[in-house]
């Protein structure tokens, strides 16, 4: 067991490394979509806006720890590159919100997971907060709405032994 948690961890070093490369080859108002296309490859989901931009959705779950939206402007040029698992979009997952509209907020999760019994489903991020590895999660009701989140210490750093 110790030594598969030890092979995760290293995977997601690298995985970061490697993106940080990708990122770094990418300039706001210069690089195109396919710029972005070559760099980070297909994305996992396009999301179109009405005035004609669109959003690239490039998850890292589920042992990464960063998800990125890429926003290409109706000019063709990325107008944004953001990494979204962190507290200030956490924070915009309300009560309410329906599961589109927070895979459109965070990206695919790391996990979803359903609770027959509750009439729950639980959907989690894996994100680093500073130093410490953490897990995001969302409550959806039967419907498919947002009920409650929370976040906590992801689990595998409380694991002992191996």
């Amino acid at each position: 067991m110790r030594t598969l948690l030890i092979g995760l961890i290293v995977a997601a070093a690298a995985l970061t490394a490697c993106d940080k490369a990708r990122v770094d080859k990418l300039e706001e108002g210069v690089a195109t979509e396919a710029d972005v296309r070559s760099q980070f490859g297909e994305p996992a989901a396009v999301y179109h806006a009405e005035d004609g931009s669109k959003t690239l959705e490039y998850p890292r779950q589920p042992e990464g720890q960063r998800n990125y939206m890429i926003t290409i402007g109706a000019d063709g040029r990325m107008s944004a590159l953001r990494q979204v698992l962190q507290p200030a979009v956490f924070a915009q997952v309300t009560p309410g919100l329906d599961k589109a509209q927070v895979r459109r907020l965070l990206g695919k999760p790391a996990r979803a997971q359903a609770f027959p019994l509750k009439n729950e489903e639980v959907w989690d991020w894996r994100y680093l907060d500073g130093n410490e590895n953490r897990v995001f999660s969302v409550t959806f009701d039967p419907d498919g709405r947002v009920l409650d989140t929370a976040s906590a210490i992801d689990p595998r750093e409380l694991q002992q032994g191996g």
